[in-house]
């Protein structure tokens, strides 16, 4: 990928971002994919497990409302981003000692600091968004970013079967090895935090919307493109997240995977997302995000429901090349579509805008999965196949009625599906 001559220091910053994502990434693959596990080992129901990935969502949507005055305040975008990263890097410490030191209600006091920590890390992100879009070109956006997504996804991967490699030589003294795991990911991310701290910081473009609030621009989101877009998202969020936290749920508790087993299947979508970043991300180059958006929408409804099937190691392992090949385009276009649709004098805005409805979205699906899933009958045997029918029914229902609502924001040319899907 070659980067246009620039100054020195963007040059810099854009290798330090990459090295950052990578130090970031070695944090996800050891706790991302096995704090639902570790909720699992501490006896947490199907409601708490709901809870475990809602309520971090909860609190993240409304902390995004405060992050443009945080930023603000701060007087830069580096000066909230830091202070942030360092904090969310701390938290996971007192979760490594849950198991040790607290005896009751162990499983609330891991939802507690989880949230806590969660929030941390995303108060940062509009201000890390709106640093990231005034050194990255826009006409690179795709390529720039599925460059470090793949860079990133790989060490993910990696670290993803390092944890599942630990938890499995440990299966006898768990805790333990979360206790590795979750040691490992705060020295990383402090890792990353060294990194993100040698970036240069370009001056911020004046506010030139200063008047509007933050809950002016939630109260009027459907009235853009950019905020029909963000309603999308937010819904497709609800609709995933009805289903997504209870994967985890489905394969440890209801078909008995070992940890091995487990780390095998939910890496085969890191693996299919790493492949395939770079194809979305020529395609949404060329074509537009919005035609990535669309392509990648008619998938997601029947991801879940490839669930139902079977049972078989082998299958699931291909439903999840599936679910990867689709989450890696949508997610990857759905970013940069906000950063290309927003101002630049307001794009700390917009984003947190974007993060909280959405999050708040996320919430209210893992809450209402949780809380449903022990109640409805069961399909195939088992009640969480329900809820993954519910799921698939709601992202196609909201695919259909929504997606012809939403345009693109660039210059691009008309490109035949074919040519799209085939093309180079």
């Amino acid at each position: 990928m070659k980067i246009p001559r620039r100054t020195n220091a963007v040059r810099s910053s854009l290798r330090f971002s990459v090295l950052d994502g990578a130090a970031y990434a070695a944090m996800l693959g050891l706790v991302q994919n096995y704090i639902t596990p570790l909720a699992l080992e501490l006896k947490a129901t199907t409601a708490q497990v709901g809870l475990l990935t809602s309520m971090p969502q909860l609190v993240v949507g409304f902390s995004q409302l405060a992050a443009p005055h945080l930023s603000e305040r701060a007087g830069s975008r580096k000066g909230l981003i830091l202070p942030m990263v360092f904090m969310h890097a701390f938290m996971y410490i007192p979760i490594l000692l849950i198991p040790f030191i607290i005896s009751g209600n162990q499983v609330w006091w891991l939802i507690a600091f989880v949230t806590v920590s969660t929030a941390f890390g995303a108060i940062a992100n509009p201000a890390w968004g709106s640093l990231m879009a005034d050194l990255v070109p826009i006409r690179l956006r795709g390529r720039y970013f599925s460059a470090r997504g793949r860079i990133a996804g790989m060490i993910t991967l990696v670290f993803t079967f390092t944890a599942g490699g630990i938890l499995q030589v440990l299966t006898n003294t768990p805790f333990i090895g979360y206790a590795i795991l979750l040691g490992g990911a705060a020295a990383f991310r402090w890792l990353s935090l060294y990194f993100l701290s040698r970036m240069y910081e370009p001056e911020a473009a004046e506010n030139g919307d200063n008047d509007r609030s933050m809950f002016h621009m939630v109260s009027h989101v459907g009235t853009s493109n950019l905020g029909r877009f963000t309603v999308y998202v937010a819904l497709i969020s609800f609709a995933a997240n009805l289903a997504s936290p209870f994967f985890s749920v489905h394969m440890l508790r209801d078909l008995g995977f070992s940890y091995l087993t487990y780390t095998v299947i939910i890496s085969s979508a890191s693996i299919s997302s790493l492949v395939f970043l770079t194809y979305w991300g020529r395609r949404a180059d060329i074509a537009g995000n919005m035609k990535v958006i669309k392509v990648t929408s008619c998938l997601l409804p029947i991801i879940p429901l490839l669930w139902l099937a079977s049972n078989n190691v082998y299958y699931l392992v291909f439903a999840e090349i599936i679910s990867g090949f689709g989450w890696s385009g949508f997610n990857l276009a759905a970013v940069n579509f906000v950063y290309d649709a927003s101002e630049d004098q307001n794009r700390t805005k917009h984003i947190a805008v974007f993060n909280t409805i959405t999050c708040l979205a996320t919430f209210a699906g893992a809450t209402i999965g949780g809380y449903v899933a022990p109640h409805l009958p069961a399909l195939l045997g088992y009640q969480l196949r329900t809820l993954f029918t519910i799921s698939g029914t709601c992202r196609g229902i909201i695919v259909i009625l929504m997606l012809r609502m939403l345009v693109e924001v660039r210059h691009v040319p008309t490109v035949s599906l074919s040519r799209f899907l085939l093309g180079r």
